[in-house]
């Protein structure tokens, strides 16, 4: 074995291929485990973006990915189709890294409801936090969820890989 290790490239490739290990085990944790209680953790009135989720009310959306009860089809997120804090309970999740203006879109959160809870990749979450492929900016914060907006900055490349091949969405 120690003579394995002493092979050029050996110890590169299994630190390596160890952080993608690590990188795939925190984004299951953040992505699939820590999201699915969160949103499970009470009801939501207005699901912004809600990809394929029900979150119990309103489902709401640019594109229909899946079949959700109460699915409302959004033309302008900067323009919501609901009035003045018409929603208790909004929640944004794992949506306004990929928007263009998202103090724009906080505030219209904002004006259709009352308290509005973010989630978002954690600077922790390798993975979702330098996904330059589908996201335009990244959060400066080791949590999850959030009632206000965050710092954040454009993400690296993003724009370049964006004006070149697009940006990939996923629900």
């Amino acid at each position: 074995m120690s003579e394995l290790l002493e092979q050029p490239g050996v110890i590169s490739a299994l630190v390596f291929i160890s952080f993608l290990l690590v990188g795939k085990l925190f984004n299951f944790i953040s992505y699939r485990l820590m999201k699915e209680r969160i949103i499970g953790g009470q009801q939501w009135d207005l699901n912004i973006c809600c990809g394929k989720t029900d979150a119990g009310g309103i489902n709401a959306d640019i594109i229909r990915h899946a079949r959700v009860p109460n699915f409302v089809l959004i033309k302008d997120i900067y323009h919501l189709p609901f009035a003045d804090k018409q929603f208790k309970n909004v929640l944004c999740s794992h949506t306004i890294e990929h928007v263009e203006k998202p103090d724009i879109f906080f505030r219209e959160l904002h004006r259709v409801g009352e308290t509005i809870t973010i989630i978002l990749p954690p600077l922790w979450d390798i993975f979702a936090a330098f996904n330059f492929v589908e996201h335009k900016w990244i959060f400066l914060t080791m949590r999850k969820t959030h009632h206000s907006l965050p710092r954040y900055l454009p993400l690296f490349f993003a724009g370049h890989v964006h004006k070149f091949f697009g940006q990939r969405f996923k629900a």
